[in-house]
């Protein structure tokens, strides 16, 4: 796990009263699970303060299905139990709550085609029937030009004057137009969030749900016919319940169909942003840690006697097909626009606070090669996750703990070893309690720190 600590407030004090705030960026489905073993790992850690006690949650597509549970009062180790099934708040999160077929437009689609395409036959004759009476007038000139002086420029003249005629106004159907938006439906997804609001007697509605928890929650999704950036919340856009903003947050393009919802098109959060750590800072925040699983894979090193050595079983990652081309690119484009915006919060002096960044090592072979909407493989990347904080946390817990004891949470390395060790045995998981930094793969990195 690589961890970027973003310094732009002073050090030397602590806080009084400062906000925290959780912002969980996409990941999918593997990527979702790699977040919950992360929040468990790091929950361990912490002493009095938990992360749900945090004052304000950001979460978007993956990271929306973790910011309402966590906002809710749910703790990352019940979220395992969820996702395992043991659970006794929430029931458990089914591979047909993710890959429900879109039944409705693979038998509307189609059909609308087939009677496109029929209906335009007919049509096509009838527009050239009604345009036959009316050819002397409109190709008179054009035929009398070319009988008087044939020619190959004349003839042509003709002709198209004759099939501009007798063409039909009407547009040939467009198959592209028939194609199905999206390969399933994620209403099961709010169907099912919906539901366990319930269990957990927590208001579907944002501004009852801010009320009764005294968080902030915020959703965001990205308006299809706009482009535009949706923020929904108690004193934004409330006019989606939470799950259904969760449902809009999630409608990953392509996979899911784009969520239509009061007359809107939603599509993933992610499409128009990678994070929302701009929500947090307008919200107020002093302390941000954002959660990002999807970072591009360092898969050569140059060393300086011009030698290249490659970690991807030695190999380009071309080598590996257009899987692994297409996971690097998506990568690629979604940490790029991360590291745009945390130069923008380092720019903008109206933010003094600090952001924890954590995400993978970029020379993670392992957690690169998961297939993001696997839901199978969600259970090796919860172990991934949770192995891969606590040894980030253990090579740098002394910056780690300074930075957040200055915003009155508080570490016990201890504790967190002895939990670790009750949640491997109960999961049947290997680790070690120790875990010792790798010189030549630094996993902390420190941006904008200010001196007294």
């Amino acid at each position: 796990m690589g961890l970027t600590l973003i310094r732009k407030s002073d050090g030397r004090r602590r806080k009084r009263d400062p906000k925290i705030a959780l912002v969980l960026a996409g990941g999918a489905v593997s990527g979702g699970a790699f977040k919950v073993g992360g929040l468990k790992a790091l929950d361990d850690y912490l002493v009095g303060r938990k992360m749900t006690d945090f004052d304000t949650y950001v979460g978007l597509s993956a990271g929306a299905l973790l910011a309402v549970p966590l906002a809710a009062g749910v703790p990352p180790d019940e979220m395992i139990r969820v996702l395992d099934g043991t659970s006794t708040r929430m029931t458990q999160l089914r591979p047909i709550d993710f890959y429900t077929p879109n039944w409705r437009e693979f038998a509307e689609r189609p059909a609308k085609a087939a009677y496109d395409f029929m209906s335009y036959l007919p049509g096509v004759a009838s527009d050239f029937v009604g345009a036959v009476p009316d050819l002397p007038r409109a190709l008179g000139a054009s035929f009398q030009k070319f009988a008087r002086r044939p020619s190959y420029t004349n003839f042509e003249a003709f002709a198209l004057k004759f099939i501009e005629h007798v063409s039909p106004d009407r547009e040939i159907p467009a198959l592209s137009n028939h194609i199905p938006t999206g390969l399933f439906d994620n209403r099961t997804i709010e169907r099912w969030l919906s539901a366990n609001l319930q269990r957990v007697r927590m208001p579907n509605d944002f501004r009852a749900f801010e009320r009764k928890r005294n968080k902030n929650l915020y959703i965001t999704a990205c308006d299809l016919d706009t482009a535009e950036r949706a923020v929904f919340g108690a004193d934004e856009n409330c006019e989606l319940s939470i799950s259904q903003a969760v449902q809009a947050s999630t409608a990953l393009p392509g996979f899911f169909r784009p969520a239509r919802l009061n007359g809107v098109d939603y599509v993933d959060g992610g499409v128009r942003h990678t994070a929302n750590i701009d929500v947090a800072i307008d919200k107020g925040a002093d302390l941000i840690v954002c959660y990002n699983p999807f970072r591009p894979f360092l898969n050569r090193v140059d060393t300086d006697d011009g030698e290249s050595t490659y970690f991807s079983d030695g190999r380009y990652l071309s080598d590996r097909g257009l899987k692994a081309v297409i996971n690097q690119v998506f990568r690629t484009l979604l940490h790029s626009r991360l590291k745009l915006g945390i130069q923008r919060y380092l720019a903008d002096d109206r933010f003094q606070g600090d952001i924890v960044l954590l995400e993978p090592r970029e020379q993670d072979a392992e957690f690169f090669g998961v297939n993001p909407m696997a839901f199978w493989k969600r259970w090796e990347a919860v172990q991934h996750g949770f192995e891969s904080v606590r040894a980030s946390i253990e090579d740098n817990y002394e910056p780690l703990a300074a930075v957040l004891s200055s915003y009155g949470l508080e570490m016990d390395r201890p504790a967190a070893r002895r939990r670790a060790q009750r949640m491997r045995r109960k999961q049947g998981w290997s680790g070690q309690d120790e875990h010792k930094g790798d010189d030549a793969s630094p996993s902390l990195r420190l941006v904008g720190t200010k001196r007294a």
